[in-house]
């Protein structure tokens, strides 16, 4: 994971794609799973189920569709918006504030994206507890922009770089699901996963992490600022 970099890796890519959760924060900051309850939550709710059984019926949609918002809008005919506004219904202050991932994110020659099953005001939400500007990002393509198609689909890719222009072949995409980097390698993108951080506690999966050293992942590191910075080309070196 402390490996240089070959010198050609990036040299080519002129658009930099980062997923949000787990991704532009460690996993043991553990976010996201005030979210995962948050979505029990609603599935409890929504079909009076007992937590437990809801527990088993979230992580059924979640496997199975991609996102949990994507299974209750296929199996319970849900209003999305509302859903995304109850889950992320959050505490963001349990984020590490790290500034210096804007910095290093800022310093890449080309363009930079955030690219999420999440929602804009999630996105926002997430780097202002980080202490990143939006700024600092070109766009910022969340799940209604993708019709609420999610990752790892092909479809919201297809939206993703058809919205804003990028070659897929001059693109590298951070990621925290080995799966969700299937597709981007299958279309000629650089990929990245970013991997918990040893001796961390976290609540992942393990099929979450699941594919992690399959040959669609170009690259692996568990510390995204460590990796940008050593980047040959980077601002820094």
């Amino acid at each position: 994971m402390k490996k240089d970099i070959p010198h050609q890796a990036f040299t080519h890519v002129t658009d930099w794609v980062f997923d949000l959760d787990n991704t532009l924060y460690p996993r043991h900051c553990d976010l996201f799973s005030q979210i995962d309850w948050r979505m029990t939550a609603y599935v409890e709710k929504l079909t009076g189920l007992q937590k437990e059984e809801a527990r088993l019926l979230q992580k059924r949609l979640y496997r199975e569709h991609g996102t949990t918002l994507n299974g209750l809008m296929r199996e319970f005919d849900i209003d999305p918006h509302h859903y995304l506004a109850d889950v992320h219904d959050i505490d963001y202050s349990q984020v590490e504030h790290n500034p210096a991932l804007g910095e290093a994110i800022a310093k890449l020659p080309g363009r930079k994206h955030i690219f999420t099953n999440g929602d804009v005001r999630h996105a926002e939400n997430t780097l202002a507890a980080i202490g990143i500007s939006v700024r600092h990002f070109d766009s910022l393509f969340d799940i209604v922009a993708s019709n609420f198609n999610p990752k790892p689909m092909r479809e919201p890719y297809d939206a993703f770089l058809g919205a804003h222009d990028i070659a897929p072949q001059k693109a590298a995409m951070f990621e925290d699901m080995p799966r969700n980097l299937t597709v981007p390698k299958e279309m000629g993108m650089v990929t990245v996963l970013i991997v918990p951080m040893a001796g961390k506690d976290h609540s992942a999966e393990a099929w979450e992490l699941e594919g992690g050293s399959d040959p669609h992942i170009d690259h692996v590191t568990d510390d995204l600022h460590d990796f940008l910075v050593k980047i040959p080309g980077h601002g820094n070196t």
